[in-house]
């Protein structure tokens, strides 16, 4: 079970966040919210970018617990696909939700965002109800595949139903 300040509202203020002050007041509000999971106090932000580290940063050996920073999100967001695999912005999870760059500035957002989807949002929803919209992690360096590995590329679907948070 998510925790439950990763939830449907949360999700919902990432996506109005770009020119909704409420939305921005919401997000933050629940982001610097002090959770404690296992005798320890954190925030929501780092519990979020703890979750995002453990599922999709395998690669950057990060330690056990350790969260992901502005490089390792904006490292692996081009490898996370919605559906399948490929450069339509329909399918790219970070062109769909208009996170163009990724920095400083906006990485907890991003990783928010995906945690928050699939903690509760549509990916969530989708899953539950067993439909085709999963979220999909690809293999690093998308953007510099030939059309033809890229076809071919391994995927790993990411599934939250277990409850990691």
């Amino acid at each position: 079970m998510a925790h439950p300040l990763i939830n449907r509202e949360l999700y919902d203020a990432i996506i109005r966040f770009d020119g909704d002050e409420a939305a921005q007041e919401t997000y933050y509000r629940i982001m610097d919210s002090a959770v404690e999971r296992g005798g320890r106090s954190m925030t929501v932000r780092e519990q979020v970018l703890r979750a995002y580290a453990m599922l999709f940063c395998d690669d950057f050996n990060l330690a056990p617990g350790q969260q992901a920073g502005p490089d390792e999100v904006e490292a692996t967001a081009d490898r996370l696909y919605t559906g399948e695999t490929g450069f339509d912005p329909a399918h790219w999870y970070r062109m769909g939700h208009h996170f163009p760059v990724i920095d400083e500035d906006n990485y907890d957002r991003f990783a928010a965002l995906v945690i928050s989807d699939l903690s509760a949002g549509p990916l969530h929803d989708a899953m539950m109800a067993g439909g085709d919209d999963m979220l999909l992690l690809g293999e690093p360096d998308p953007l510099h595949m030939t059309p033809e590995h890229r076809r071919h590329q391994r995927v790993q679907p990411i599934d939250l139903r277990e409850g990691m948070l």
